[in-house]
């Protein structure tokens, strides 16, 4: 099985709906997919209207339960979802707790190896232990950027961080979301890439009210778009990217 979590430092940049389409997309291409909403606000989760179990969390970190039994099924063939918790806001202090350090995460997901070929991690806007577990964790770091100076500091930081901590900056992989072409800084960043964004991905998601529209349907984008639709396009093309760097 393959992971890959989506992640930013900066919020409001499309991270959970990359996470959502593209785990989508690769249900819908025969890959079974798990979705595990790690961020506490639980976007994930309600665009595909699953509730968590009642279960405590630090009962599944310790091993006391099995972390199975938060699986619950989407609507849709081949994607299953472990959705979010509110409680996952304590998840740095009880992963802390855990021997041995980062690699909490790797050893939750082990067991879906056999059911699943994806997993997809949606992680919340930090850099933290749980950042750390999923980092060691995960083959790929997808960080969508939006093409102005500030969100690509963010992924510097990213990248930075991943050196410092002797965690593979390579599996960092970049690309470009929410992209305005009618701003000049928009059309600048994206024709010419900075040294950030070196082993970014080519496909660009554009700023798209039928994106936004997401919550209106609380599905992801193929379940109601037109199918000519440059954003779900451009996640398509996303996707076969991911695929085929993953060697799914």
């Amino acid at each position: 099985m393959k992971a890959l979590a989506v992640h930013n430092l900066k919020g409001g940049v499309g991270k959970s709906a990359a996470a959502v389409n593209l785990a989508y997309l690769a249900a819908a291409n025969d890959v079974p997919t798990l979705l595990w909403d790690l961020d506490p606000q639980g976007a994930a989760s309600w665009y595909f209207r699953v509730q968590p179990e009642d279960l405590k969390t630090k009962s599944v970190l310790s091993g006391q339960t099995p972390v199975g039994r938060l699986v619950k099924p989407s609507p849709y063939r081949n994607l299953d979802l472990i959705p979010a918790d509110f409680t996952y806001r304590y998840l740095d202090i009880m992963l802390k707790k855990v021997e041995p350090p980062r690699e909490t995460v790797s050893r939750l997901l082990k067991p879906f190896s056999e059911q699943y070929a994806l997993a997809v991690l949606d992680c919340p806007p930090s850099l933290s232990h749980l950042a750390d577990n999923v980092f060691n964790a995960v083959d790929m770091i997808l960080v969508p950027v939006v093409p102005t100076f500030l969100s690509l500091r963010a992924l510097e930081q990213v990248q930075d961080y991943l050196r410092a901590e002797k965690l593979d900056p390579k599996k960092a992989r970049p690309f470009y979301s929410m992209v305005d072409r009618r701003r000049s800084l928009h059309r600048e960043l994206t024709e010419h890439r900075p040294p950030a964004m070196q082993r970014g991905f080519q496909a660009s998601i554009p700023y798209s009210s039928m994106v936004e529209r997401m919550g209106q349907h609380r599905a992801p984008m193929a379940a109601y778009a037109p199918s000519d639709d440059p954003a779900l396009l451009a996640y398509a093309e996303l996707w076969l990217e991911i695929k085929a760097a993953l060697k799914l």
